[in-house]
């Protein structure tokens, strides 16, 4: 299998790091402190936070508007609370999508006094300002837990997925030794896709926990699971 020339190769390694004690974060694209003005974001692909949060510490209440922000638990809990009044404790491979339109406030805190959470926190620019703000959550179905490629967010919340006020479909992948899955993406749209744990083959480019790849011409891309469980999220994006 040969390299793909159209990929564009984004490594672990390249990101932005912040780390702030309680807070061991990376940055896919510029955000806080960090920034480069290559990585503005994807499309409508905006910021893909990599954060780790100390047992017992976390985010304050702290403001957000106009932007769709979803989490991912990789590991731990990630206790949830927003001025909509929604208070719940995300578990690893569940997604909240929270919608800040005119205005939202909320606090994310990991509530174990021993371990750590690691999560994925993901922004993403929605078609339309000025939205009313919205809170959904995306839980496998029973028996789904390990599907190999799932749809969790669209834009019309088909096949049971969390909605979003954007032309996008997120997918998240869940790859066993040797598992491989097919993504095919039609002109005029761009993929990226970001892993999350584990390592995978793409066109013959090796990609572990924290690479990503992006796509903007039409075609299949195949994606195998090397050695490990590989989880992975693919954004497939207007």
């Amino acid at each position: 299998m040969t390299t793909n020339p159209k990929l564009k190769i984004r490594r672990a390694a390249e990101r932005g790091h912040a780390k702030h004690g309680w807070l061991d974060s990376w940055h896919t694209f510029s955000f806080a402190d960090y920034y480069d003005p290559a990585q503005m974001g994807f499309r409508s692909l905006r910021v893909i936070n990599d954060d780790r949060i100390a047992a017992g510490r976390g985010f304050p209440a702290h403001p957000h508007r106009d932007m769709e922000i979803f989490s991912y638990l990789l590991a731990g809990n990630l206790a949830h609370k927003d001025s909509m009044g929604n208070s719940r404790v995300l578990k690893p491979g569940e997604i909240q999508m929270m919608r800040a339109g005119t205005g939202v406030q909320h606090s994310e805190f990991n509530p174990s006094s021993t371990e750590p959470a690691h999560l994925l926190q993901i922004w993403i620019t929605p078609d339309t300002r000025g939205l009313p703000p919205a809170y959904t959550e995306w839980t496998p179905a029973p028996g789904h837990e390990n599907d190999v490629k799932t749809l969790v967010i669209s834009s019309d919340g088909r096949d049971g997925s969390a909605t979003i006020a954007q032309d996008a479909s997120i997918y998240l992948l869940k790859l066993r030794p040797g598992t491989r899955t097919r993504h095919q993406l039609a002109a005029g749209r761009g993929l990226w896709l970001h892993i999350a744990k584990g390592t995978v083959i793409l066109s013959g480019v090796t990609l572990s926990a924290g690479d990503a790849v992006s796509l903007e011409e039409p075609g299949e891309i195949e994606i195998t699971s090397i050695d490990s469980t590989a989880e992975a999220i693919l954004f497939d994006l207007k």
